[in-house]
């Protein structure tokens, strides 16, 4: 796969400076709120600074939790002094990214220097078990039709898109097998991951269905816990003890009312949308990767996100998948720290998280060999709300 590089010098808008987690753990116990708190002392000790030099502050409330769970007071909890950004930012999965991509803006426009984004959730309520989304995912714009009809939750929702691309490409759930054996194969590597032992395909297909085709492995593992980042300007950056992780550009993509007649609202999704205005941004196409991390809950979304942010054709997902070309060893690394089925579920976190780690090179056995500029994506809903960014340890492509 040959780099087509970035037409023209691009230097970055911003810089996180910071990287930081609470605890995470399969077990009840400390409140999001609590957890925010951890993950944002963290980034700041992994600054090597203090609450002072902080004049922003984002949060990314989970989507489903009253937003006293996470409130604007926890400013208060940390101390912070007189802040010229403050606000909750609310666009479901896609959330995290899109909050970085304000910090960065709100930098460039002056209005702070170092913001401290956090995204924190509790969803394990009880020993093992999380909390499950008792809701529909709206999939027909009328209310109560879903439920009504018996389709409750998010897996029900992407078992349909799974059956779909099957439709429409003829794959079958062997290309969800190579999809959560590669997430696997990095998690191996992750002395973090939650689940690093192999999966081999009698695991894969003797495990069970959760909502058909979709089994227990081709599901997010949610834990309990919080990330936080500081984004901070390029003058900031220069003096900042650790590699900083250069943000180079973003894109959004919310699709539009695409459930009807005509179209393939589970197959199309926001993440062409993005992609256009990423690359239109860089001026490249997505060979410019070295290497992506997804946000991808469910196995069939990390096929749909190769396949929507250009890194192959449509269809052909699978077979790069089963090639190796994701896995350790390929040409171009995804989800490079277990992602969201072997790591851990912290929405769209997971993959900012892991892409910091890659542009620091700290990766360690799991560090890409190559790590000029990476991927990152999230989105929200049934994939119809996207986000992405770039990142990269060199301040000017």
């Amino acid at each position: 796969m040959g780099k087509v590089k970035a037409v023209r010098k691009f230097v970055a808008k911003a810089a996180i400076t910071g990287l930081g987690q609470s605890t995470f753990s399969r077990e009840p116990g400390s409140s999001p709120r609590a957890l925010a708190a951890q993950a944002c002392l963290a980034a700041l000790a992994d600054r090597s600074a203090g609450v002072d030099i902080i004049d922003g502050l984002l949060l990314n409330r989970s989507p489903i939790e009253p937003s006293e769970v996470l409130p604007l007071h926890l400013k208060r909890d940390l101390g912070l002094g007189d802040l010229s950004l403050l606000a909750s930012i609310e666009a479901e999965g896609s959330s995290a990214i899109q909050m970085i991509q304000y910090a960065a803006l709100a930098i460039e426009a002056g209005c702070a220097s170092n913001v401290l984004c956090v995204f924190a959730d509790a969803p394990v309520r009880s020993a093992g078990a999380a909390k499950t989304y008792s809701g529909s995912m709206d999939l027909t714009g009328l209310p109560g039709w879903d439920a009504s009809s018996g389709l409750h939750g998010a897996v029900g929702a992407f078992a349909i898109s799974a059956q779909r691309y099957f439709h429409v490409y003829g794959a079958d759930d062997r290309a969800l097998y190579a999809a959560a054996s590669a997430d696997r194969a990095w998690a191996s590597l992750n002395p973090q991951a939650f689940i690093r032992g192999p999966l081999g395909e009698d695991d894969y297909f003797n495990s069970r269905w959760i909502v058909e085709p979709l089994r227990l492995f081709d599901c997010a593992f949610p834990v309990n816990g919080a990330v936080a980042v500081i984004v901070s300007s390029l003058d900031e950056a220069d003096n900042c003890p650790k590699q900083p992780a250069y943000l180079h550009a973003f894109g959004q993509g919310h699709s539009g009312a695409r459930n009807l007649a005509g179209n393939s609202p589970e197959t199309q999704t926001g993440a062409e949308i993005a992609s256009a205005k990423l690359l239109e941004t860089l001026g490249a196409t997505p060979a410019l990767y070295d290497y992506c991390e997804l946000y991808s809950p469910f196995t069939i979304t990390s096929i749909l996100a190769l396949e929507g942010y250009g890194l192959c054709q449509p269809g052909e997902a699978p077979d790069l998948i089963a090639s190796g070309t994701t896995k350790p060893g390929g040409k171009l690394p995804v989800n490079t720290g277990g992602g969201h089925l072997s790591s851990y579920y912290l929405q769209g976190m997971t993959p900012v998280h892991e892409a910091v780690v890659q542009a620091r090179g700290d990766g360690g056995e799991r560090q890409v060999p190559k790590n000029d500029i990476g991927l990152v994506t999230g989105f929200g809903g049934r994939m119809e709300y996207h986000s992405a960014m770039t990142i990269s340890p060199h301040r000017e492509l």
